[in-house]
């Protein structure tokens, strides 16, 4: 049996190839996102791991928890904690770590790394062990400043050069002193690293004479966990906590795997979607083998053969083809891992050096897949096969499923989809938190509801394209009676392209209608002409605001401050405004009282007055961070949106009481309303910032809508793969349905059809069938698309469903495209088959 099944499988090369590439190519996009996160993951690692070589216990502050109407707050590491941790014994050297936030321009003005990547620490005294000079010398003074080899490398920058930077808000123009190495994991990621001197580094950073932490060398022959003992004895009780340099790496590591993991996982989901689309492929692949080979299987079972053996042979085959997609799969795998990682770059993206990652856990992996996913799909074809008596295997009396079989797949299919149905419904009604669970398994037992009714739903959807194929004559009607003569076979076929499309479907109305939603967000909360913030998201100096404030043109402006406080025992955000000129900037729907802020009078959303009990006339105490204590009063209630939201009180109020003031962001109104050239006198105004964002409406809705076509864009083309594989299954179907056809096109042929006319027949006959998969895909990510914003829309009340009509007709498009494609080949065989030899044929 197993040399029968070996057999079977070389004497139909086509068709291996054709199974091997549906399996191969969801097994390289499995191995190929291992080989891709592992090799990522392990030069980060390692390269952060390098950045602990001189640090044997760090000392850090220990955050104190709020207690009652005190607020929590992060003690500070002196002068002389510094000091103390130098002279502990076993200490070789101490060096005090202040870090902060600058964004570095390029020589055309640019921001060099991205601003959530621009980053600034202090260079300790003369010589500083964790940041060798490759050029120049140690900055000094507020002029200096010492750049990363790689920043200075991709701007240009040499010693000696001018550079304009930016810590929060106003420019700086310091002369570069040095140019140093640095293995730091934000520049080998495409960041920037600027080193101050301590004293310069710690005025920028608003942190005189204190650090953020503490890194402490040991003595040869001490131990890090000795060196930490000495510390923890030495230092304020409660006050620090020190961790030693191997926990501090592994912590790194173990973070780095964190933020790969959800990558890693991303990635596997679009690889199991190829899988599952490819099992569809598989599955039907085998069903057909086994229906062409019934008398052979019949004659095996007639000379002896049992129907375990007659299984086994099938499972043999798909082992074979199997274990060849899984080694091929492999090796594309690391292919696709090596050109993921050189893809980084192009994104700007730069990743350490090392060597790619083929992991014992990647090959069994991606052999477990190729296998067991074949396997499984050739598994009930083969059952199926072994069940049928040899007498009515010969006699081809199985060919049709009996009444039962398909009153009860109907009835399974009909029960799945109705449980879907209600599930994602009901899913609708509750919150986006709980409702996210029951959405997805609501979706996952539609979607096998509606593959087990696919052979059921083929008959009137193909039948409604009848009158276009009728205009088509004789090859028309062919095609239109082929594509529901085996509907299994269509559904199978058809099933792959519908997962892919009512995949890419959903998101497309999902975004699309999030986009609007944001749209009407921002015009319908935010009078505005501008808002104007940092681009890593950090806050803005006090002289920003100042300064636009006293800019010609501008008629309005506040700046948003945010601010902790202690309120009923629980933590909350207090919004800082401007009293006297919030209502210019913005407009929010008050449902009670005034929109009156000002003095000791405040403003709350509808969800916060909610969760406090609070109503127009509340009064409730408000502890600051100074410790002081102060009674507010609620003027107005209003309807608080993803935009603006919280408790909001006048700045005149609140900044007194906070000790180093600083804005989330500053809203801006012009007398000239929004223009290139007001946008420009504003960049100008600030010293045309590279750190800084002027943003109208239609920027931030632009913004939002680019990093939406960014992952809509990443998705197609990773769902691409699923289309890819569902159409290798088309052209196997199709393929293969030509191969059991061959008598019938014969006979076609020798009562006139002529070649061309075949060529249509099987054409029009995939056409169908690909559209009737996308028309499935569509109409069910339509479906999907607005349950999912259902659930959304009960945290955005601006929501609304907004239907990509021109998209759904691209798709419409690709899915007639894939028909096409798919048929080219099948079509030019069936074209060139002898009629004498096809007839003769069995």
């Amino acid at each position: 049996m197993f040399r029968t099944a070996l057999r079977n499988v070389l004497a139909h090369k086509a068709r291996l190839l054709m199974t091997v590439l549906a399996v191969m190519l969801g097994v390289a996009f499995v191995s190929g996102t291992l080989v891709f996160t592992n090799t990522i993951s392990d030069a980060f690692q390692k390269s952060s791991a390098k950045g602990f070589d001189h640090v044997d216990v760090a000392v850090q502050p220990k955050y104190q928890d709020s207690e009652g109407d005190k607020l929590g707050r992060t003690p500070e590491l002196t002068r002389a904690m510094l000091d103390k941790s130098a002279d502990v014994p076993g200490a070789a050297s101490a060096i005090g770590v202040v870090q902060g936030f600058t964004a570095i321009a390029d020589k055309d003005g640019k921001l060099i790394g991205g601003g959530f990547r621009s980053e600034a620490a202090n260079y300790w005294d003369a010589k500083d062990p964790r940041y060798p000079l490759t050029d120049g010398t140690a900055p000094h003074g507020r002029d200096q400043v010492a750049i990363d080899a790689e920043t200075a490398k991709r701007a240009g920058y040499k010693v000696g050069d001018t550079v304009r930077i930016s810590v929060d808000g106003p420019v700086l123009t310091p002369t570069v002193s040095g140019v140093f190495t640095t293995d730091d994991g934000n520049v080998a990621a495409g960041g920037s690293l600027a080193l101050f001197d301590t004293a310069t580094a710690q005025q920028l950073f608003g942190k005189p004479g204190t650090y953020d932490e503490i890194d402490v060398a040991a003595r040869p022959g001490t131990s890090q966990s000795a060196l930490r003992a000495q510390l923890d004895r030495a230092l304020p009780e409660g006050l620090t906590e020190t961790t030693t340099g191997k926990k501090l790496a592994d912590d790194q590591a173990e973070m780095i795997a964190s933020s790969m993991s959800s990558m890693k996982q991303g990635l596997l989901v679009f690889a199991g979607i190829a899988l599952f689309v490819g099992t569809f492929i598989i599955a039907n692949t085998f069903t057909m083998l086994v229906a062409q080979r019934t008398k052979e299987l019949a004659l095996l079972r007639a000379v002896g053969a049992s129907r375990r053996q007659v299984t086994r042979s099938v499972l043999i085959e798909a082992f074979v083809v199997g274990l060849i997609a899984a080694v091929t799969g492999l090796v594309a795998g690391a292919g696709i891992g090596a050109g993921l990682r050189s893809l980084i770059g192009s994104f700007g993206a730069t990743v350490p050096d090392g060597p790619l990652v083929i992991t014992p856990g990647t090959v069994l992996a991606a052999l477990a897949v190729g296998i067991l996913v074949t396997m499984l799909a050739a598994w009930l074809p083969g059952r199926r096969a072994a069940k049928i008596p040899p007498v009515a295997a010969m006699s081809s009396l199985h060919a049709k499923a009996t009444t039962k079989s398909l009153v009860l797949r109907n009835t399974l299919g009909a029960l799945f989809s109705a449980a879907g149905i209600a599930v994602v419904l009901a899913a609708t009604t509750m919150n986006s938190s709980d409702g996210q669970g029951p959405m997805g398994l609501g979706a996952v037992l539609l979607i096998i509801g509606v593959f087990i009714l696919t052979p059921l739903l083929s008959r009137p959807l193909i039948a409604a394209a009848a009158p276009v194929l009728r205009a088509f004559g004789v090859s028309g009607k062919l095609a239109r009676q082929n594509s529901v003569r085996n509907p299994r076979r269509t559904a199978a076929t058809a099933s792959a392209l519908m997962i892919g499309l009512t995949l890419i479907t959903g998101m497309t109305v999902l975004a699309g209608s999030l986009q609007h939603s944001i749209d009407r967000m921002a015009s319908a909360a935010i009078k505005a002409d501008y808002v104007v913030s940092m681009a890593n998201g950090n806050e803005l100096s006090p002289d920003v605001g100042r300064t636009l404030e006293e800019t010609a043109g501008v008629t309005a402006s506040s700046p948003l401050r945010n601010a902790p406080a202690r309120i009923d025992r629980e933590t909350e955000y207090l919004t800082g405004v401007d009293g006297g000129t919030i209502g210019k900037l913005t407009d929010l729907t008050v449902d009670d009282g005034s929109f009156k802020v000002g003095g000791t009078q405040v403003v709350v959303d509808e969800d916060t007055a909610t969760s406090h009990g609070w109503r127009v006339g509340s009064d409730f105490t408000a502890g600051y961070e100074d410790g002081r204590k102060e009674r507010l009063t609620v003027a107005g209630v209003y309807e608080g949106n993803e935009m603006i939201r919280g408790i909001m009180l006048d700045n005149a109020t609140l900044s007194p009481h906070q000790t180093d003031p600083a804005d989330m962001q500053i809203m801006v109104k012009t007398a000239d309303g929004a223009s290139a050239a007001t946008k420009d006198k504003l960049e100008k105004a600030l010293g045309s910032n590279p750190a800084v964002r002027v943003q109208s409406k239609k920027d931030i809705s632009n913004e939002i809508a680019r990093s939406f076509t960014l992952v809509l864009n990443m998705l197609y083309g990773l769902l691409a793969m699923a289309v890819i594989v569902a159409v290798l299954g088309v052209i196997n179907t199709l393929a293969m349905s030509v191969f059991e056809r061959s008598q019938e096109i014969g006979m076609l042929r020798a009562i006139g059809l002529d070649r061309k006319s075949v060529k249509r027949m099987v054409r029009l006959e995939s056409l169908v069938i690909s559209l009737f998969g996308g028309v499935l895909g569509v109409g069910l990510g339509v479906f999907f698309g607005w349950a999912a914003g259902q659930l959304l829309g009960t945290k955005m009340p601006t929501y609304e469903l907004v239907l990509p009509w021109t998209r759904m007709g691209i798709f419409l498009l690709l899915a007639a495209a894939v028909g096409v494609l798919a048929a080219l080949w099948p079509a030019r065989r069936a074209a060139r088959l002898n009629m004498l030899a096809a007839i003769k044929s069995e």
